[in-house]
């Protein structure tokens, strides 16, 4: 995983509330272990029946290209617990999502998979999903938990402090576990024997 500190990225708004995992990634694309899901993120809502892209969805609008913060409404990936959901979700290139609240599990799911979930205020998320709705450009600021809106606004958001480490070393939990291999081997070889 690479480190994340400091970045800049371009939005798109969803201002749907309940967004659940089987919208984010529907549940016949949950039988391999593949991580590339870029293409059927939103699959349902973004395509038609034939494949052809529904011009209205807002990731198929053509200001949408290289979007990585996706403001959604509340209480976004909720539903039931599937990795693949944020899989999709970083193939496709988002990296940060903003809403007043994100479902607990999709929250741990995305942190492991390197895209820091946002929580903002009430009064905050209008003026998100505003900037959104026109593709503008974010700052995410992991090291400082602040979020940058367009209009030049910083606010904070909570997040996890072990995750945060991870994110910032670029590092997976068993990655943080072999950072301290020296550590490990230096306790072991200090035990009695059994």
């Amino acid at each position: 995983m690479d480190p994340i500190t400091v970045f800049k990225g371009k939005s798109v708004s969803i201002p749907i509330a309940n967004i659940d995992t089987d919208q984010i990634t529907p549940a016949r694309y949950l039988k391999g272990t593949e991580k590339k899901l870029g293409s059927v993120f939103f699959r349902d809502w973004r395509f038609n029946a034939d494949g052809s892209p529904k011009p209205e969805f807002p990731l198929n609008r053509p200001g949408a290209q290289g979007v990585s913060i996706l403001v959604a409404g509340d209480n976004y990936g909720c539903g039931s617990s599937r990795e693949h959901a944020p899989w999709a979700m970083h193939d496709f290139g988002i990296r940060a999502v903003i809403s007043t609240s994100i479902a607990d599990i999709h929250t741990n799911n995305c942190l492991k998979n390197g895209i820091i979930p946002i929580v903002v205020d009430a009064a905050t998320h209008p003026e998100a999903l505003a900037a959104g709705e026109q593709n503008l450009e974010f700052e995410v600021d992991l090291p400082n938990r602040t979020l940058t809106l367009p209009s030049g606004r910083k606010v904070t958001f909570p997040i996890d402090a072990f995750a945060q480490r991870c994110l910032v070393q670029g590092l997976d939990e068993l990655g943080y576990l072999r950072s301290h291999a020296k550590a490990v081997e230096a306790y072991e070889s200090a035990r009695p024997g059994r």
